[in-house]
């Protein structure tokens, strides 16, 4: 987030830290408003990677989970990075614009990957920098907000991660009524008091609450290296391709597609007290190690914490998974935001 950036949320009566605005009141409020009302959220908790040079479609094609062969200006694509063993470092969305390849991430994975990714450049016209400064990262979610966004910029994207192109920034729909917003410095301000005389401000605790629900995971610090993406659904969520050739940890991944059984996956569920990415699940059914992990948790409505968590197959059925230690809280299943393949 920029000093400009920050000053400006200060004004508008947000309370910041360094990824962002936290909130602009009652936390539980804001969460409860993003679940049911019409609310914009400053995302700079999110930040970017772009790639440049006439390589890089090249260089991303045979580093990332997914298949960018083929992707315009509109549409964006939903993609993971692994290690040779298969186990995810980051997940992100990826666009380009004009001719830049953009990666969408959590902050606190950006420079990470940024280096990891720029130690294979090598000889590949290509180049990697951090982009965050370039682009102002908002939310928009709720009842009207593709009317308000057609209202503001003319025109919204489809659902399905298609991309609008406009001369302020660009849009991606993430749902029929939410969108993450890229918009150029200069225009951010004018465009949130825009977008804010209609959507209720929120932080982004709140915004991360809307993922949980969708089942839409977010890798962390404290899960880096902790899933495979079948773990976390992201096959079922269109991140992976299993036909576009090799990339860091493919055969891991196809082997255990084609071949082996996905024997943990991610679930939502509710939780009562304070739950924390990374936290180990434990269960009675696998007596001899932990059965699982958090991955992201979001505040409920009722109390507790919500939580997508990757559990064993075994432990979820047994309907004994517990946070922490054995006899931690119980995790109760809420109803799946999506089906998961057989």
């Amino acid at each position: 987030m920029t000093p400009v950036w920050h000053t400006f949320l200060a004004t508008q009566g947000a309370q910041t830290d360094a990824q962002g605005a936290l909130h602009f009141g009652p936390v539980g409020d804001e969460v409860s408003a993003a679940r049911s009302g019409l609310v914009l959220a400053d995302l700079s908790h999110f930040g970017l990677i772009a790639f440049s040079g006439e390589d890089t479609l090249a260089f991303l094609q045979g580093q990332i989970t997914n298949d960018l062969r083929g992707q315009g200006q509109d549409q964006a694509v939903f993609a993971g990075y692994c290690t040779a063993k298969g186990r995810l470092q980051a997940n992100f969305l990826v666009l380009r614009q004009a001719d830049d390849y953009l990666l969408l991430l959590p902050e606190g994975l950006r420079e990470s990957l940024q280096k990891r990714l720029s130690m294979f450049i090598l000889r590949s016209k290509t180049r990697a920098r951090d982009a965050g400064a370039e682009w102002v990262r908002l939310g928009l979610s709720g009842p009207g907000a593709r009317a308000l966004l057609t209202r503001t910029w003319g025109n919204a994207p489809a659902a399905g991660l298609a991309v609008l192109q406009h001369a302020d920034g660009l849009a991606i729909g993430l749902a029929d009524e939410r969108f993450d917003i890229l918009a150029r410095p200069e225009a951010a301000p004018a465009l949130w008091q825009a977008l804010a005389a209609v959507a209720r401000p929120i932080g982004h605790t709140a915004w991360d609450a809307l993922l949980v629900d969708a089942g839409i995971p977010t890798l962390l610090p404290a899960t880096f290296e902790a899933f495979t993406p079948q773990m976390v659904n992201m096959e079922f969520l269109h991140g992976v391709s299993f036909n576009k050739g090799c990339y860091p940890g493919q055969e891991v991944v196809a082997r255990t597609q084609y071949l082996g059984k996905v024997k943990r996956r991610m679930f939502l569920a509710h939780v009562e007290g304070t739950a924390t990415p990374g936290t180990h699940l434990f269960s009675s059914a696998v007596p001899d190690q932990d059965c699982g992990m958090i991955v992201n948790v979001a505040p409920a409505a009722d109390g507790g914490h919500d939580c997508l968590a990757v559990v064993r197959l075994d432990a979820w059925e047994a309907q004994d998974v517990r946070l922490g230690t054995r006899q931690g809280p119980l995790l109760v299943a809420r109803p799946q935001p999506y089906v998961l393949p057989e």
